[in-house]
């Protein structure tokens, strides 16, 4: 994959390469839910708890599956910062990172193309 901007970010925690990560005080966390304020995904190497997380936010990147989805869906977080397809719920502004570069199994490392976004229910 061909990322065209990494940020390194402060890990508040230990994050595992290719999970979500989300905006918290002072540095980033695992994403554990589709309204977080989700960034953008980790690299491969992850980072320690207070070390410095590389962060895909622009191009290509690579992200973990936490289910099936398809080439081209939405992608949000589920509660363990995995990619999952993005669905709108009623009362809830459903955070995305980008979009499914080709079809994906659960624990699959797939590409996606960072946009982050919002999808509200209609």
């Amino acid at each position: 994959m061909t990322p065209t901007f990494i940020k390194s970010f402060r890990a508040l925690a230990a994050v595992a390469g290719y999970l979500i990560v989300k905006a918290g005080v002072d540095g980033v966390a695992v994403a554990t839910s589709e309204t977080d304020p989700l960034i953008g995904a980790a690299d491969s190497m992850g980072a320690p708890a207070d070390g410095m997380l590389d962060v895909i936010q622009g191009g290509h990147g690579e992200v973990r599956a936490g289910g099936t989805f398809a080439f081209g869906d939405p992608l949000t977080a589920d509660a363990q910062g995995r990619a999952v397809k993005a669905v709108p719920a009623a009362g809830k502004l459903v955070r995305i990172i980008g979009f499914a570069m080709q079809d994906a199994d659960e624990n699959d490392i797939v590409p996606y193309l960072f946009a982050p976004g919002c999808i509200a229910a209609a």
